[in-house]
């Protein structure tokens, strides 16, 4: 399993955290940035992971700023990326279940580092229900 990863300057710390705990898992990482906590502009880094997943270069993607959600509307412009925030098990549960989420997003100003990687941990684990829900994924393609 391979991921695309990438932050602004708020969710900097939080993205290095996370990719240490996915390299410690033997996930292949592909670091899109930020490199650093100076101020940049959030789509400029969820376009990068959403091209990439939306070209199946990796697997899922991986986003981090302040609150998750301007990383999950940049995200979401992509054909096949289904970004979601997280923020809670009920939340990492239920967009895989339900909605083959492929790219996760969190908010460094809302959870912890290892809250985060918990939920990360769960979202990963949750296989996709498939059956009913496999047909309104296609609807949400075909928008």
């Amino acid at each position: 399993m391979k991921f695309a990863i990438a932050s602004d300057h708020a969710g900097f710390k939080m993205k290095e955290a996370v990719k240490a705990y996915l390299i410690s898992q033997k996930y292949g990482v592909v670091d899109f940035g930020t490199d650093s906590e100076e101020s940049v502009d959030y789509p400029d880094f969820g376009k990068l992971v959403a091209k990439d997943v939306s070209g199946k270069k990796t697997d899922y993607g991986l986003l981090v700023c302040g609150s998750g959600i301007g990383m999950c509307m940049a995200a979401n412009r992509f054909k096949g990326v289904r970004a979601v925030v997280i923020n809670n098990e009920f939340d990492a549960e239920m967009s895989r279940k339900h909605n083959n989420a492929n790219v996760a997003c969190f908010g460094s100003r809302k959870l912890s580092n290892e809250e985060a990687i918990k939920l990360l941990d769960l979202w990963i684990k949750t296989p996709f229900e498939g059956g009913r829900h496999e047909k309104r994924i296609g609807k949400m393609d075909k928008l």
